[in-house]
């Protein structure tokens, strides 16, 4: 992959990640009847506080994971994670506004004088989508190499989560280092559950959502896939086994297009704006930039810091050309020049993981 390549689909991520989190936001914990009630479709980024489109913690801690390759790369380990809470995170004076529950409890585990693995098993949300929401930028240093991304994510992981929080981490990052090579849908899929157990939580539901995506009745998408994954009897919807199988399912319907894609994550209700980013940042590193609609790219500013206020002022664009350049002097040699074949990236899957890889694409050739 040429750097001009790397850094038109590094860019498309990041702003599909953000476009997909502000078109998710006024939707976030809904009901899908009560989405399509209010807009019927919501395809438009809806105006924040000060007037722009407003993303959340997603977005913000994207640009965190991001900061974290930029000064380690490939050497990344938990000291430096809990390093930059310390830095960035701990002296925030007020509220996160909008922080999920296990980057909260970290913090709070943190201030207690906890230590990882503790740290993301003290808070009891180990099991929560915040690092997958922001497990992008791990794929994007890593693209080509599943397993370097799933790697260096579970050590950012190892900080704030535990177990299945883990596990869907992982999955997005695998997912979208082969996304970035330009790989179908069903390709990028298979991937990211060719990195987590089998017998896992997030591994089972991925599957169940894949098999309803592989030939969705468009009618009963949402029905079919909230009976399949979704926990309803959980007060919260921030589950990741959940968000990633949603945000999954809601990438093949959506054929790997960002738009149809985003638009389809937020359709499906629950924790809208997580997997609308997670979907968007699928569908953008496989498009580029130029996949990502124009109206919504240009409504894409620098991000208020709402959240993270260290973050403050960064735009997107700008943080994944930082991510190419720290992957070309801090990535490791087999980072950089990993191409990811096919052959490379069913590596260890077992035959449930090859039969979902197959309603993959199945799903890819219905949609394309």
């Amino acid at each position: 992959m040429s750097e001009g390549e790397f850094r038109d689909r590094a860019r498309g991520c990041l702003l599909g990640l953000a476009a997909g989190d502000a078109l998710g936001r006024p939707a976030e914990n809904l009901t899908p009847e009560e989405i399509t009630r209010r807009w019927g479709r919501l395809t438009e980024l809806e105006p924040g506080p000060d007037g722009g489109p407003a993303g959340t913690d997603d977005t913000e801690y994207a640009i965190f994971a991001a900061t974290l390759l930029q000064a380690h790369g490939s050497a990344l380990t938990c000291e430096d994670v809990v390093a930059a809470y310390r830095e960035h995170v701990l002296p925030i004076d007020g509220p996160m506004k909008g922080a999920g529950f296990s980057e909260l409890g970290t913090a709070q585990a943190l201030r207690q004088g906890l230590l990882p693995p503790l740290t993301g098993r003290w808070h009891q949300h180990g099991w929560s989508d915040g690092l997958a929401m922001r497990a992008a930028p791990y794929g994007i240093f890593a693209a080509g190499d599943p397993a370097e991304a799933a790697r260096l994510v579970a050590v950012d992981g190892a900080v704030s989560h535990s177990g299945e929080g883990v596990h869907g981490g992982r999955a997005v990052a695998a997912a979208v280092a082969v996304a970035m090579t330009g790989a179908a849908p069903g390709e990028v899929v298979a991937a990211g559950l060719a990195v987590v157990p089998d017998d896992s939580w997030t591994a089972r539901s991925v599957r169940a959502a894949v098999r309803i995506a592989a030939d969705p009745d468009r009618h009963r998408l949402a029905a079919d896939l909230h009976e399949a994954v979704v926990v309803r009897h959980y007060p919260w919807t921030d589950l990741a086994p959940e968000a990633v199988a949603l945000a999954f399912a809601a990438y093949l319907a959506g054929g790997g297009d960002v738009e149809e894609s985003a638009v389809t994550a937020v359709s499906l209700g629950r924790d809208a704006d997580t997997t609308a980013a997670i979907a968007g940042a699928l569908a953008g590193a496989g498009r580029g930039e130029g996949g990502v609609p124009e109206r919504w790219a240009r409504a894409i500013g620098p991000v208020r810091g709402a959240c993270l206020p260290f973050v403050a002022g960064r735009d997107v664009r700008e943080v994944a050309d930082a991510l190419a350049d720290a992957r070309e002097t801090t990535a490791s040699p087999d980072a950089r020049g990993a191409a990811a074949s096919p052959d490379a990236r069913e590596a260890g899957a077992s035959p449930e993981t090859r039969q979902a890889a197959d309603a993959s694409a199945d799903a890819d050739t219905r949609n394309g």
